[in-house]
């Protein structure tokens, strides 16, 4: 193993004074072989490399006077706020293997989650690379990406197995926050833990709710102290279940400039990319070993990149284009509570929380349109446009987005009518799927808060194919397949009303959907001032989505899979469980579906045999290959699985 440690072998870079690059110093903490040497196919194997990379902001420049209170946080002697960002950065040993794309993931939360998605590995390996076994499948070895993670997120610490940003902390500033808490249990007293430090205990109010729709309360036996600055002690009101919400108002202090962690991967894409000094650890004789760059993330990660493109993030400080391509899976139409004072990145609106989060603003989709609350004119490509510097964007959610995350508004404008995407934009929802499951899932109970069994539907098969054709996208201009999401114009995105059978036996629908709202955030709590129309996926005869790229456990079914799961009896039963999806088997035969009236056909009335059921599957893989929705490795993957009855992930339920 071979080690460089900071102290005693720092690589430094230094530019000229007139250099525009932000990068102060990229030190390198260690450099040894990922996967205990596993090699990958042609491209052999690989290197991890631990780094942490120092960046200079000037306020002044327009590129990061967006960033909010980046001019109030403390300077460095050349007038300057200085962040320093954990990095991680996995790539061929023998550079001239690769593929020349760099794939960097914005990191969830500090975690790693795309060696799960596209590789099928598992955790904690999936985070760590040390094992052979943590690469899973390799796909993305194989395939030759450099893969690089930047820790970005400004609110929480930097330590092993979690990538952070360090940066300056403003002690003349204190002002309101707000939080929401549910528990999901009975314990009282409970505890929950604030973003940031509360000033004083003087401001701290809280008010309850059966759900978000409900006025704010305050009855009697309800009381919120504190422990510490950042812990909160929370006195639970009888005639409130499990899954009441639980809203705090209070004074914070000692804010940080989130947004410099967009700033902190524009920096450092642009470092790896460009950079032909020593300092770059991707230089390969006298150029990086890179000529491409996506950018990819998961749910809040997701949510970071359609703000990075709409911040203008992807513009770096020479004008040039950061990201060829970007990836934003699971974002839905939000974006993110970062780029604000007192900013809550780590909170996500799920379904029965309040739409009011700044997580929720117009605008949502990628072009430009005109809101009629706030009279603006915008859209997330508006800023990218005006600097030629906008990427080719694929967009994939699962189906739960188009319940929990408003996902809708991606493909109509504010009124609630058809509207295409723009040309370098393309759209995918991967159909009956959750926000996001492992590779390895069965169906099974879930928690006690879920109603229904937990749909194991994993992403990786569809997700393999469409990293596939962006990465030919950006490289090649072989433009990838058509949007495949629900449309207005299609008819299979409609109203909740009526959108899924209310007949199938085991799965009581009522429409429940997460809504939309203009807010007004310049009063605390925000005040609802309208609503923007939100659609839901129409669903077949048995349940499941029309429309959208259906895994072939969806397309050639053996139970019906769903992206919503509804919260059970004691825990808030008029709102849906946050991030989950539901699966009910069909019924074995004629006889037994219509002992229950299941109007759904039966397994024995849909397959022959097993042999027609592994044949239907072979037809439809095919056909998904033919479409680029799906790899041949992993078509050859599916039929073995539907031989030997996994394919449908039911398990031993």
């Amino acid at each position: 193993m071979r080690r460089i440690i900071t102290g005693l072998v720092a690589i430094a870079s230094l530019w000229p004074a007139a250099s525009p690059a932000e990068i102060v110093r990229f030190d390198i903490l260690a450099r040894e072989p990922a996967f205990a040497g596993r090699s990958f196919g042609t491209v052999g194997p690989y290197e991890r490399i631990t780094a942490r990379a120092t960046f200079a902001l000037n306020p002044a420049d327009d590129r990061n006077a967006v960033i909010t209170d980046l001019a109030l946080a403390p300077r460095n002697t050349n007038g300057k706020v200085e962040a320093v960002a954990d990095v991680v950065i996995l790539r061929p040993i023998d550079p001239t293997h690769g593929n020349g794309t760099l794939l960097l993931e914005v990191p969830n939360r500090g975690r790693k989650l795309a060696p799960q998605l596209f590789d099928d590995s598992a955790q904690p390996g999936a985070n760590n690379a040390d094992k052979a076994e943590d690469a899973g499948i390799g796909f993305l070895h194989r395939q030759g990406f450099t893969m690089v993670w930047v820790g970005w997120q400004g609110d929480i610490p930097s330590k092993p197995g979690q990538l952070a940003l360090t940066a300056p902390v403003i002690k003349t500033i204190a002002g309101p926050a707000r939080e929401e808490f549910v528990f999901d249990n009975t314990t009282n007293p409970a505890r929950a833990t604030l973003t940031w430090p509360a000033a004083d205990a003087a401001n701290l109010n809280i008010t309850v709710r059966a759900a978000w729709a409900d006025p704010r309360q305050t009855p009697p036996g309800l009381s919120a102290k504190l422990v510490d600055p950042a812990t909160v002690e929370i006195t639970r009101p009888e005639n409130f279940d499990a899954g009441a919400l639980y809203e705090i108002t209070y004074t914070a202090r000692d804010p940080v400039p989130l947004g410099m962690g967009y700033a902190a991967v524009r920096e450092i894409v642009s470092f790896l990319r460009h950079d032909e000094t020593q300092a770059n650890p991707l230089l390969n004789g006298l150029h990086p070993s890179v000529s491409r760059t996506i950018g990819f993330g998961v749910s809040q990660s997701g949510r970071f990149l359609r703000d990075f493109l709409y911040l203008g993030f992807n513009e770096d400080l020479s004008g040039r284009t950061v990201f060829d391509g970007l990836m934003p899976h699971v974002a839905g139409t939000r974006r993110m509570a970062t780029n604000v004072r007192f900013g809550q990145p780590g909170r996500n609106p799920r379904h029965l929380q309040d739409p009011a989060w700044q997580a929720d603003l117009f605008p949502f989709t990628y072009a430009s349109l005109s809101d009629p609350y706030s009279g603006k004119t915008d859209g997330l490509l508006h800023r990218c446009s005006l600097s030629a510097t906008c990427p080719k964007v694929m967009q994939t959610d699962s189906e739960h987005e188009w319940w929990a995350s408003h996902a809708s508004l991606l493909v109509t404008d504010l009124a609630g009518n058809h509207l295409d995407l723009p040309d370098n934009v393309r759209a995918y929802m991967i159909s009956g799927t959750p926000h996001f499951a492992e590779a390895a899932d069965t169906m099974r109970k879930g928690v006690p808060a879920m109603s229904l069994p937990q749909n194991p539907m994993h992403a990786g098969m569809p997700m393999r194919a469409l990293l596939t054709d962006l990465n030919a996208w950006i490289s090649d201009g072989i433009k990838p397949p058509a949007s495949r999401v629900p449309m207005r114009a299609h008819g299979t995105l409609v109203p909740a009303q009526g959108a899924v059978p209310t007949d199938i036996p085991g799965l009581p629908y009522a429409g429940i959907h997460t809504l939309a709202a203009f807010s007004d955030q310049s009063v605390l709590p925000p005040k609802e001032i309208g609503r923007y129309p939100v659609f839901v996926p129409k669903a077949d005869d048995g349940g499941m989505a029309i429309a959208g790229v259906r895994q072939l456990a969806l397309a050639v079914p053996r139970a019906t899979y769903t992206a919503w799961n509804p919260r059970a009896l004691g825990f808030g039963s008029t709102a849906l469980y946050p991030l989950q999806g539901a699966v009910v088997p069909f019924a074995p035969t004629e006889a037994a579906r219509k002992e229950v009236h299941d109007p759904r056909l039966s397994i024995a009335e849909r397959y022959a045999d097993d042999g027609a059921y592994v044949a239907a599957v072979k037809r439809e893989a095919a056909r998904q290959v033919a479409e680029r929705l799906l790899l041949p490795e992993d078509a050859e993957r599916a039929i073995e699985a539907a031989k030997q009855r996994t394919l449908e992930k039911l398990g031993p339920y």
